[in-house]
C-alpha cells in the first residue's frame, strides 16, 4: 500500500494543560521530540511542529504524510485546520499532494495538535470507565510515504467479493461467482507486478458492473458522524472533535462531488463558526452545493424523555433557527439516532416545527421485545402523525461494507411495504465520520446484482421516496419507549433537580420579564445540558462538573432577571408580595421575613399569573399534630388525616371527604427501600429488572419521629433513617392548611456503591393502567407484567406527577426533580439515587435534597386538580415587594382548568409581541377563553417557530380569546399590544 518512505526533516512539540487556537501555539517555543516518546496526561494538548522536504524523485506520486498516535489530532497548514487524525477512526495519514509537480511545495511545514485523549475519552480499563487522568499518549509513526492508490483500489476489490462470499455464502450462484471471481483475480495478480494489477481490476469490474433487477431494494448512503456534545470527554473537547471531523469531510468533498454528508446539532455548528470560522465559511459553501445537509432542527441531539415540553420546543425553535439564519433553510426531518426513548408528544412538536420525518435507530437496542417496523408513520398523543424510518441495518456508524448492505435488506421489517432504506456511513458517537475508502466501497457496488441498489442521497430524496410508497406503511401510536437504559431517568439526581428547578426559573423570569416588557434570559445553555448523554446522567465526572457550572449561571443570571422585572412591574416598592407565575389562583404556605427579621409562616393568596401584597390569612381549619401512643404521631388539616410511625411511615393517610383510607392494610406508606443495583455492563444508563428480588427495607431508626411545628398553618416532623453505615435519610413531613397533599422534604447522605434507593407508597387502589405526566400531557401504562411488552416496563419515566386512580377514588405521587416511577400492581414506587461506578466514579456520592408529595384525591385527577397540585409543587410562589396601597392584579387567566397556559415569552424577532403556548391538559376537546387584563390589539395562532398564519386571526370576544382544543392540542398564540 505505500511504496518508498522518507524521515521527516524535524519533529519538535509544546504541551499546553489547556485547549489553545492555533495562533497561540504557533508561537510557543517547541523542544525536539523523538517518535516513540510519551507526552501527557489525559486532557492535556501536544502541539507538534513538523517539517518535512518531499524528495525530487517522488515526482507524479502520491505523497502522505503518515501519522499514528493514539491521542485524536488536527494538521494545520498555512493556518488552517485541514486533516483531522484519528487511528481508531482510520485516519492515518494527510496526503500533500495527489500527484507531485515540480511547481509543487516541496519544503513544508505543518503543525499536528494531538488532543491527550481518544475518539471515546480516556477510560481506565474499558471504554466507559472513568477517565484514567494520568495517562500517557505517543506518536507511534511520522514520516513521508508514496502511496499507492491502484493497490488501494484492488484491496477494496478484493475486500468486497471476498465480504460477498461471507454473507451470500458460496452455495448461493452470486456467492460463488464472488468467490470464483476473487480467486481469478489472485491468479492473475502479481504483487511485484503492478502491470499485471489491470487484468484483476478488469474481472472485478465486470463482477460488480452485473446489474440488479427492477425490484431490488434501493440503499440510500449518506456520510455521518455522531459526535456526541458531551460524553465521555468534557463539552471543549467535543468542540475540537467537530472541527476535526468537518474539516475531513470537506475535504472528502473537494475529491468526490457526489459524496452527501448529513449533520446535526445547531450547538455545533455555533462552536465551528465561532472556532473555527475558515472552515464554517467552507461548509456554508457546502451546503449551498447540497453536499453538507444539516439535518435535525435542533440545538443539540437532546434526550427523548427528560426535557420538559417548553424545553423541546425550545430545542427546534433555537435549532431551527440558527439553520435559518445561516444557511437560509428550515431543516424537514427530526434526527435523532441514540437518544434513550422518544416521548409521545414529539410527533406533534414536530410537526409546530415544520417538520414532518423522523429518523433513529436506537430502538434496535430493545433489551426484551423487538421493535416491529423499520419505516411506519408515528402517532402522537393528540394524534398528530409523522413518517418515521429505522434504518434497518441498525446503525447510525455503517462503513460501506457488503454485511451493512445485507443486513439492510434482512433487517427490513416492512418489505413489500417499504423497498428504500437509509444507510448512515461514517465513525461516530466520538466523532471521526466517513473515509474515502468507505466512499470507495459503496461506489464499486453501486448496482451490483445480489446486493442492494446503492446511491448517494439525502434525507430528502429518502422521505420523498418513501412517502411516495406510503400507502401500507402501519401506524405505531404512543411512545417510542426503549426497553433499556431505564436507570438514566434517575442516574446524576443533582443535573436533573438543577434541570427541572432551571425549567421552572426561566419559565418565571420569562412570565415577569414579558409582563414588564424588559430583557429576559436565552434557555441556549439549559438546552446544551439537555444533551442525551448529560440530562440523563451517562457522562464522565468532568462534563458533570460543567453541567453543574452552567447551572449555577443560569440561576444567577435568572435571579438577576427576575429582579429587574419586578422592580419593573412594582417600582419603589416597600412591601411584602408574592408573584404567581401560574394561570390559576393560589392559597399556599409560604415563608416570610417579619419586621425583626425573624421568618414565620404565613398563608397567603396569590392571583393567576400576577402579584399581590402578602396578607396573612388564617386558615378555617387549621393544621393540628398530636403525638400518640407507641411514638406515632396524628396530622390533620380538613383535608387529611395522616399517622405517622414513628419511623417515619405512614400508617394510615385518610381522606376525609370520600370517607377513604390511602394506605393498603397491613402494609405502610412512605417506606425507604434499598436495591443491589449492578448492571450487566452500562453502569450509569442501565438497571436490570433482576434488582426487584434485592429489595431490602431501610429499617433502622437513628432519630425518631418527633414534632417540628405544632400546626396552625402549617404542621411538621421529622426523623433521620440510618441506610447503612455510611448513608442516612433526614426527612420533615409537613402538612399545609388548606392543601390537598403531604410533603415529604427530604435529605440524602448518600455513599453507597451500586445501590438503588427508592420509596413506596402501597395503596388501596385497583387498575389495570397507571398514569403519568409527560410533556404537555400524560398517558398511561400497564400495572401488570402480562406480557413482555409491559414487563419490559418494570421502571419508567415520568415528569411532574404520577396517578394510580380506580372510578371515583385515586393517588397522586408528586415530585420537585425526580424522572423515574414504578407502579406495579397497587404498590406506587418512586426512584429517588442510584450509585453507578463508571463512566463517573463519584456520580451521586454527596448530599441529596428533594421533595415529592402524596395526594389522595376523590373524582378523576383531572376533576382533583392533580396536573395543577403539581405545577405548584414546582413554580414556587415567589417573594417580591410591592407599594403598600397595591392591590392584586392578575395578567391572564384561562378558563375552563383543562387548558393550561404554560408559556409566555417575548417574540424571539422583538418586535414586542407576546407569544403565549397553551395545552389540552385532560385529554378532552374543549373550547377554552384565554382573559387579559393588558391590553391586546390583535391575535394570532403560530407555529412553533412562531410563523404567524395569517389565514388564522384568533377570535377575540368580549370575554378574551376564544380558543377551540383537541385532546392534548399545543397552541401558540401571538399578541400585539
Amino acid at each position: 500500500l505505500y511504496g518508498e518512505s522518507c524521515l521527516l526533516e524535524s519533529i519538535s512539540f509544546f504541551l499546553s494543560q489547556t485547549r489553545i487556537s492555533y495562533a497561540e501555539a504557533s508561537k510557543q517555543n517547541f523542544a525536539p521530540y523523538k517518535v516513540g516518546d510519551t507526552f501527557g496526561p489525559t486532557w492535556w494538548t501536544c502541539w507538534f511542529k513538523v517539517s518535512l522536504t518531499i524528495p525530487e524523485s517522488w515526482r507524479e506520486k502520491e505523497v502522505h504524510l503518515l501519522w499514528e498516535s493514539d491521542g485524536e489530532g488536527m494538521v494545520w497548514r498555512d493556518g488552517q485546520p485541514v486533516q483531522g487524525l484519528t487511528k481508531e477512526g482510520e485516519k492515518t495519514s494527510y496526503i500533500l499532494s495527489d500527484c507531485l509537480k515540480d511547481e509543487e511545495p516541496h519544503r513544508v511545514t505543518l503543525y499536528v495538535e494531538v488532543a491527550c485523549n481518544g475518539l471515546f475519552g480516556a477510560g481506565q480499563g474499558s471504554m466507559i470507565a472513568a477517565p484514567d487522568p494520568n495517562k500517557t499518549f505517543s506518536v507511534q509513526k511520522a514520516e513521508l510515504v508514496t502511496f499507492n492508490r491502484d493497490v488501494q483500489k484492488l484491496l477494496t476489490e478484493f475486500e468486497m467479493l471476498v465480504d460477498i462470499v461471507k454473507e451470500l455464502g458460496d452455495g448461493e450462484q452470486r456467492g460463488y461467482q464472488a468467490l470464483f471471481t476473487a480467486n481469478e483475480m489472485v491468479n492473475l495478480c502479481d504483487p511485484f507486478d503492478p502491470s499485471s494489477f489491470s487484468k484483476a481490476h478488469s474481472l472485478a469490474h465486470k463482477f460488480f458492473h452485473q446489474r440488479n433487477g427492477e425490484s431490488q431494494h434501493t440503499v440510500h448512503a449518506m456520510g455521518h458522524c455522531h459526535i456526541d456534545s458531551a460524553w465521555l470527554w468534557p463539552y471543549e473537547e467535543t468542540i475540537r472533535k467537530c472541527g476535526r471531523s468537518w474539516v475531513t469531510v470537506v475535504g472528502l468533498m473537494e475529491k468526490n462531488p457526489e459524496f452527501v454528508f448529513t449533520c446535526s446539532q445547531a450547538q455545533q455548528f455555533q462552536w465551528v463558526k465561532s472556532w473555527y470560522p475558515g472552515l464554517f465559511s467552507k461548509i456554508q459553501d457546502y451546503v449551498k452545493k447540497g453536499q453538507f445537509i444539516p439535518v435535525g432542527g435542533t440545538w443539540v441531539e437532546m434526550d427523548g424523555n427528560l426535557p420538559s415540553g417548553e424545553s423541546m420546543v425550545r430545542q427546534f425553535l433555537e435549532g431551527q433557527r440558527f439553520f435559518n439564519q445561516e444557511f437560509g433553510m428550515y431543516c424537514k426531518e427530526f434526527w435523532l439516532p441514540d437518544t434513550f426513548g422518544y416521548s409521545a408528544q414529539l410527533p406533534q412538536i414536530m410537526q409546530s416545527c415544520g417538520i414532518s420525518n423522523f429518523l433513529t435507530q436506537k430502538l434496535s437496542w430493545n433489551l426484551v421485545n423487538t421493535f416491529p417496523h423499520n419505516t411506519f408513520f408515528w402517532e402522537g398523543l393528540d394524534g398528530s402523525k409523522v413518517l418515521t424510518h429505522f434504518p434497518p441495518g441498525n446503525s447510525y456508524e455503517m462503513k460501506g461494507k457488503t454485511e451493512d448492505l445485507v443486513k439492510s435488506v434482512k433487517n427490513n421489517k416492512d418489505k413489500g411495504r417499504a423497498n428504500h432504506s437509509a444507510a448512515l456511513f461514517g465513525f461516530g458517537d466520538g466523532g471521526g465520520g466517513p473515509t474515502q475508502l468507505m466512499l470507495d466501497r459503496l461506489s464499486l457496488v453501486q448496482d451490483t446484482d445480489g446486493l442492494p441498489k446503492v446511491q448517494m442521497s439525502s434525507p430528502a430524496k429518502l422521505f420523498s421516496q418513501l412517502q411516495a410508497d406510503s400507502g401500507l406503511l402501519c401506524t405505531w401510536t404512543g411512545e417510542l419507549f426503549l426497553e433499556l437504559h431505564n436507570g438514566t431517568y434517575t442516574t446524576q439526581a443533582q443535573i436533573k433537580r438543577e434541570n427541572r428547578q432551571c425549567e421552572a426559573l426561566l419559565h418565571d423570569v420569562e412570565v415577569a420579564c414579558s409582563l414588564a416588557l424588559c430583557r429576559s434570559e436565552k434557555f441556549l445553555l439549559l438546552l446544551l445540558n439537555q444533551f442525551h448523554d448529560v440530562i440523563p446522567g451517562s457522562c464522565i465526572g468532568m462534563v458533570v462538573e460543567d453541567a453543574l457550572n452552567y447551572y449555577k449561571d443560569i440561576r444567577k443570571d435568572g435571579g438577576v432577571l427576575l429582579r429587574e422585572a419586578f422592580k419593573a412591574l412594582e417600582p419603589n416598592g416597600s412591601s411584602l408580595a408574592v408573584f404567581n407565575s401560574l394561570p390559576w389562583e393560589r392559597w399556599e404556605v409560604i415563608q416570610i421575613i417579619d419586621d425583626t427579621d425573624k421568618p414565620e409562616l404565613a398563608l397567603v393568596r396569590a392571583p393567576s399569573v400576577g402579584l399581590a401584597p402578602v396578607k396573612e390569612t388564617q386558615p378555617v381549619t387549621p393544621v393540628s399534630v398530636t403525638p400518640q401512643a407507641h411514638g406515632k404521631v396524628l396530622m390533620e388539616n380538613g383535608i387529611l388525616q395522616a399517622v405517622v410511625s414513628k419511623d417515619g411511615t405512614l400508617a394510615s393517610l385518610y381522606l376525609i371527604s370520600a370517607n377513604r383510607e390511602t394506605i393498603s392494610d397491613g402494609c405502610f406508606g412512605n417506606q425507604f427501600v434499598i436495591f443491589s443495583d449492578v448492571p450487566l455492563y452500562w453502569d450509569a444508563w442501565d438497571v436490570m429488572d433482576y434488582h426487584l428480588q434485592t429489595r431490602k427495607p431501610v429499617l433502622e431508626v437513628v432519630q425518631p419521629v418527633q414534632v417540628v411545628s405544632s400546626g396552625g398553618v402549617r404542621g411538621s416532623v421529622s426523623f433521620t433513617l440510618r441506610i447503612s453505615d455510611k448513608s442516612t435519610i433526614t426527612q420533615e413531613i409537613i402538612m399545609d392548611a388548606m392543601c390537598p397533599y403531604i410533603k415529604f422534604n427530604t435529605k440524602v447522605q448518600w455513599a453507597e456503591s451500586h445501590k438503588f434507593l427508592k420509596v413506596e407508597f402501597p395503596v388501596q387502589v385497583r387498575s389495570p393502567n397507571a398514569t403519568y405526566e409527560i410533556q404537555f400531557g400524560h398517558l398511561q401504562r400497564p400495572t401488570h407484567w402480562n406480557t413482555s411488552w409491559d414487563w419490559a416496563r418494570f421502571e419508567v419515566w415520568g415528569h411532574k406527577w404520577a396517578d394510580l386512580s380506580e372510578h371515583n377514588f385515586g393517588v397522586a405521587l408528586l415530585n420537585d426533580s425526580k424522572y423515574g416511577y414504578s407502579i406495579h400492581r397497587n404498590t406506587m414506587t418512586l426512584s429517588l439515587l442510584r450509585a453507578p461506578k463508571a463512566p463517573d466514579t463519584t456520580a451521586d456520592m454527596g448530599d441529596h435534597q428533594f421533595t415529592y408529595a402524596i395526594m389522595p384525591h376523590s373524582r378523576s385527577l383531572q376533576d382533583a386538580s392533580v396536573i395543577q397540585c403539581a405545577y405548584n409543587l414546582n413554580y414556587p410562589l415567589r417573594p417580591t415587594q410591592c407599594r403598600p396601597d397595591s392591590v392584586p392584579w392578575s395578567a391572564f387567566s384561562v378558563s375552563p382548568v383543562a387548558v393550561i397556559l404554560e408559556t409566555i415569552k417575548q417574540e424571539e424577532d422583538g418586535n414586542g409581541r407576546l407569544v403565549l403556548r397553551l395545552y389540552e391538559s385532560h385529554g378532552s376537546s374543549v373550547t377554552a377563553t384565554l382573559r387579559s387584563d393588558l391590553p391586546v390589539k390583535e391575535a394570532w395562532h403560530c407555529d412553533f417557530l412562531e410563523r404567524p398564519d395569517p389565514t388564522q386571526p384568533a377570535r377575540i370576544t368580549s370575554e378574551g380569546i376564544s380558543l377551540t382544543f383537541k385532546p392534548f392540542q399545543i397552541m401558540t398564540i401571538l399578541l400585539r399590544l
